[in-house]
């Protein structure tokens, strides 16, 4: 037997998962010995690390430690854009192919018609399961804000895709504002429709030029071309501390 996850004590998340670009923290704590078998390169080959930390959290009962501790004035709305944030590729690259859906090999991973594969990025399965299930974020509201150009295939996707602790991403969602338009628009939507200031939204999108619009409005923003990133993560909840 040995460790799961030995991490130095000096580095706090460390990357195990190539075929995700999950980013986790170290496990030590929780699972501090498993099976050599367990871990051999076959199953891990076969197994993407979501999969087997899903079953280690619910056969142990133990929860995923948080990925960074809730801001003393928290968001009272985290808005997400879909492609390129959440998940990639965009949808409109998918043409050729696109519906329906089937589950790959992981939870964070779908295939299209024609075989290619969509995924979960960064940590955009852990951030949604944490906002969804602490009771410290109680309150807090979540929304997509997408121009996607295949809103159809994108709804499949949502009811498809599986976030570490098993729920469906359509079910980690509060507000849908999926539709061509400014992202200012879909901002003013959402400040009618929550009664909410801009000032208490924060918003992550992977590109710049509506990073750049909705910015006006003083919605909290974030930049994030590799999508979801823990970094990306942690940046955002650092514009409310």
């Amino acid at each position: 037997s040995f460790p799961l996850f030995a991490t130095p004590s000096h580095a706090p998340f460390h990357k195990l998962s190539t075929d995700t670009n999950l980013t986790i923290p170290p496990y030590a704590p929780l699972f501090p010995v498993l099976s050599a078998n367990i871990l051999s390169s076959s199953i891990l080959t076969g197994l993407s690390l979501a999969v087997v930390l899903s079953v280690l959290t619910q056969s142990t009962g133990l929860s995923m430690p948080p990925l960074h501790p809730i801001p003393s004035s928290k968001p009272s709305l985290i808005a997400f854009d879909l492609d390129g944030t959440i998940w990639s590729p965009d949808m409109y690259m998918l043409w050729g192919g696109g519906a329906p859906f089937t589950r790959g090999p992981s939870p964070s991973e779908l295939r299209d018609s024609s075989g290619a594969a969509v995924k979960l990025l960064g940590v955009s399965g852990q951030a949604l399961d944490e906002v969804k299930t602490d009771e410290g974020w109680g309150g807090t509201r979540v929304s997509w804000v997408s121009c996607t150009d295949e809103p159809s295939w994108a709804e499949e996707c949502m009811e498809k895709f599986l976030t570490p602790a098993g729920a469906r991403l359509v079910d980690r969602v509060d507000l849908q504002m999926i539709y061509k338009a400014d992202k200012q628009t879909h901002f003013r939507e959402l400040a009618k429709e929550t009664g909410l200031d801009y000032e208490e939204m924060l918003f992550f999108d992977n590109e710049k030029y509506n990073v750049d619009s909705v910015k006006k409005l003083g919605v909290k923003c974030v930049y994030c071309p590799q999508g979801l990133t823990l970094e990306a993560w942690q940046q955002g909840l650092g514009m409310f501390e």
